[in-house]
């Protein structure tokens, strides 16, 4: 059985530089910079840039080569391809939806700090047989809440997570107080409206929030 225990270190040294990992869809990659930017001036210093768009795997590559001193991490990794591509742009860390036996080989053949999502319990044991103790949450807000994951926290005393997934600035908190949360996922800080404007110092100010929470 493919063991991702060394791996899981990596994905929870990541999820403790900050409480807020922003969950960015980038659609056009003379956005990529000033995003970074704008991000590190607010005090952010990881992002998730998801494969949803044509210029999201240019985008990566450009931020891990301009901007080296952000965590960058490829999300909606779906497939061992888009595993290997990603590793090829320079992704620090993958996140995916879920996880399959397939996906979760291709991340410890090409050495990929892996952070997998699981709603369940069943798949949460899955993956701590794995030897992966930091998961994604998802979809966090409709697969119990905060909660649901709380009840978790005895049970399944090993696994850390980042809930992702109609989590707000609002909720946030709610979450982020839960012992087994060590941050969350938001696409509220750089949102695709924001992103649209080319409002950089909104982006600004909302990673500057995200930075003080605790």
């Amino acid at each position: 059985m493919t063991n991702l225990g060394v791996n899981s270190g990596k994905v929870q040294s990541i999820m403790t530089k900050g409480p807020v990992i922003p969950v960015v869809i980038i659609e056009h990659l003379d956005d990529a910079i000033p995003l970074a930017d704008a991000l590190l001036e607010g005090g952010v210093t990881t992002i998730e840039i998801t494969l949803r768009s044509d210029a999201a795997m240019d985008a990566i590559a450009t931020i891990a080569k301009e901007r080296p001193q952000i965590c960058v991490g490829a999300g909606t990794v779906l497939t061992p391809q888009q595993m290997a591509a990603v590793k090829d742009a320079g992704a620090d860390f993958v996140v995916s939806p879920g996880a399959y036996p397939e996906l979760i080989a291709s991340a410890f053949d090409h050495d990929m700090a892996f952070l997998p999502g699981a709603a369940t319990a069943s798949e949460m044991m899955a993956l701590l047989a794995h030897g992966i103790t930091a998961m994604k949450f998802f979809p966090a807000s409709v697969a119990g809440g905060p909660s649901y994951l709380k009840a978790l926290a005895s049970p399944l005393a090993d696994a850390v997570f980042c809930p992702t997934g109609g989590i707000s600035m609002e909720t946030a908190q709610d979450w982020l107080q839960l012992p087994n949360v060590l941050c969350v996922g938001g696409s509220w800080v750089a949102s695709k409206d924001l992103l649209k404007a080319g409002s950089f110092d909104a982006i600004t100010a909302n990673a500057r929030q995200c930075s003080q929470l605790i």
